[in-house]
C-alpha cells in the first residue's frame, strides 16, 4: 500500500472511530441489530426459511376444498419491507437532523425482504387475496402504496393495505374485516401483535405464557420473521413504552438480562 492510500485509510479509520465514540449507548444497541440484519447471511436464510414454510403451508391448504376465498395477511415493516436503511441513518445522524419516518415513507425506498416478492407473487398466481395490515399511520398510505408498487408486490391497491387509524394499534379489528369474507390461510409478521392482540402492552412473563399457548400455530398458520431492531418485545423491557430517557432504557435492559452464577461467586 502506497503512502497516499495509507494516509487516506488512517483518516477514514479515525473518522469512523470518532463517529462511533459519539454514538449514544441506546444507538449502539441499534447499531449491532441493524448490522446483523444488513450483513448476516443468517438473517437472509431465516427470511427465506419463513417464506419457504409459508409456501409449503399454502400448498397444503390449496389441496382442501373451501367455499370461502382464501387470504393471506402480511405485515409490512420488517416482514416484506426492509427499513434497515432508515434505521442506519437514525444511528449516525444528529438528533436535530434525524430523518423522520414520514420522510422515509415518502421516499418509498424500502427494499424487499428476501423471499417476499417470490412468495407473494406465487400466492397471487394461485388466486389468493393478499392483505397488508400495518401499524403505519393512515397518513402514510400514499408513500406506502408507492413503495409496494415499486417493488412489484401484487394486489398493491388501497383496499388491500389496511393501516392504523386514530392511533388505534390493535390489528384484531382489521384482521376481522378480512375474515368476514375470507378464509385466512396464513398470517406473517415480525412482531407477535401481528398474530394476536394479547401480546400488546403485556409483561415479559405474560408474553411467554401466551406464546407457549400458541406454540402449535408457529410454522403452521403463524409465520414469524426476525427483527432485532425494534418491536413490542423491546417496549416490554421498558414497561410497555419506548418514551422514557435513554439512561432509563439502558438500566432496564441490564435489569432484564439473565445470567448464571459461577461456583466461586
Amino acid at each position: 500500500m502506497n503512502k497516499k492510500k495509507m494516509i487516506i485509510l488512517t483518516i477514514l479509520i479515525f473518522s469512523i472511530a470518532s463517529i462511533f465514540a459519539d454514538i449514544k449507548p441506546e444507538k449502539k444497541a441499534l447499531l449491532m441489530a441493524t448490522l446483523w440484519q444488513q450483513t448476516s447471511a443468517e438473517y437472509r436464510a431465516l427470511a427465506y426459511q419463513a417464506f419457504n414454510i409459508a409456501k409449503l403451508r399454502l400448498d397444503e391448504d390449496l389441496q382442501i376444498q373451501r367455499s370461502e376465498k382464501r387470504a393471506i395477511i402480511v405485515d409490512l415493516d420488517e416482514t416484506v419491507l426492509d427499513n434497515s436503511l432508515y434505521q442506519a441513518r437514525t444511528i449516525l445522524e444528529d438528533e436535530t437532523e434525524i430523518l423522520k419516518f414520514t420522510e422515509w415513507v415518502e421516499l418509498a425506498a424500502a427494499k424487499a425482504i428476501p423471499g417476499a416478492h417470490e412468495f407473494l407473487n406465487y400466492a397471487n398466481e394461485k388466486g389468493v387475496d393478499i392483505f397488508y395490515i400495518s401499524n403505519r399511520n393512515l397518513c402514510y398510505l400514499e408513500g406506502t402504496l408507492e413503495n409496494v408498487k415499486k417493488l412489484g408486490f401484487p394486489q398493491a391497491q388501497e383496499d388491500h393495505i389496511l393501516l392504523r387509524e386514530n392511533h388505534y394499534s390493535n390489528k384484531g379489528p382489521r384482521r376481522q374485516i378480512v375474515a368476514e369474507n375470507h378464509y385466512i390461510v396464513l398470517l406473517m409478521g415480525d412482531n407477535l401483535i401481528d398474530f394476536n392482540d394479547v401480546f400488546r402492552k403485556s409483561s415479559i412473563k405474560k408474553r411467554f405464557e401466551e406464546a407457549d399457548k400458541l406454540k402449535d400455530e408457529f410454522g403452521k398458520k403463524f409465520i414469524v420473521l426476525p427483527n432485532p431492531m425494534y418491536g413490542e418485545w423491546e417496549k416490554t423491557l421498558y414497561g410497555g413504552t419506548s418514551k422514557i430517557p435513554d439512561e432509563e432504557k439502558e438500566k432496564k435492559r441490564l435489569e432484564n438480562l439473565k445470567l448464571f452464577k459461577a461456583k466461586y461467586e
